[in-house]
């Protein structure tokens, strides 16, 4: 089974896959600043506390790593003022994963960013922009930092985040012409995480998640 290198692993998205990885089986490492408190026990899981802005924390929890899926997100009151951890901790790790020559890399960053953001509807836009644009103008960055390396990626672009169940019930519209927005739950998208693992049909593609 591939190891996993979770980052962002301690809540929301990245905590359910950290989850449901372990589930499905296989060896994870869990890196966060505040890993300790992941109240998971299996003896799969191995928790790291790093910073994924630190160059060391980050090539350390890299070694012997077959996949890494990427998690990051801010606080409500990060998001009115300028936002820079998404680029800035994907430059981290990009740069890592090519020197140590890990290449399958999974990035959640959402319906909006990049090329998706063409897809928001007029009505939805400019409450979009006041709430979230300093910070899906950074995730816009990260996009254009992955799809320029060489590495194995996949961009997975959630709609708006519940806390709803696991239901495996959900769409993947990887086309522009299907892309809308929608809710899905934390779950479900930690559910996507975990079955591009094994699936490299979605190499270097960026689909958008909704139910």
């Amino acid at each position: 089974m591939p190891r996993v290198l979770i980052i962002g692993a301690s809540k929301g998205i990245g905590l359910e896959a950290t989850r449901q990885a372990l589930d499905a089986g296989h060896q994870v490492r869990a890196l966060a600043r505040s890993a300790n408190s992941i109240d998971l026990s299996n003896p799969e899981l191995e928790k790291i506390q790093g910073d994924a802005l630190n160059v060391k924390d980050v090539g350390a929890a890299l070694q012997d790593v077959d996949v890494v899926i990427q998690t990051l997100g801010v606080g409500l009151g990060d998001l009115f003022q300028p936002v820079s951890l998404f680029f800035d901790a994907t430059r981290v790790l990009v740069a890592a994963m090519t020197s140590q020559g890990v290449k399958r890399l999974i990035c959640v960053t959402g319906f909006g960013a990049g090329d998706s953001r063409s897809s928001i509807g007029c009505l939805q836009w400019i409450p979009f922009r006041v709430a979230f644009g300093r910070a899906y103008d950074d995730k816009s960055e990260q996009e254009r930092l992955i799809k320029e390396s060489l590495l194995d990626w996949t961009i997975v672009r959630p709609g708006v985040l519940t806390n709803g169940a696991r239901s495996g019930s959900y769409r993947v519209l990887e086309t522009a012409l299907e892309w809308r927005n929608g809710m899905i739950s934390r779950a479900n998208v930690a559910d996507f995480l975990v079955r591009l693992v094994d699936d490299r049909s979605y190499i270097r593609k960026a689909p958008v998640l909704v139910s």
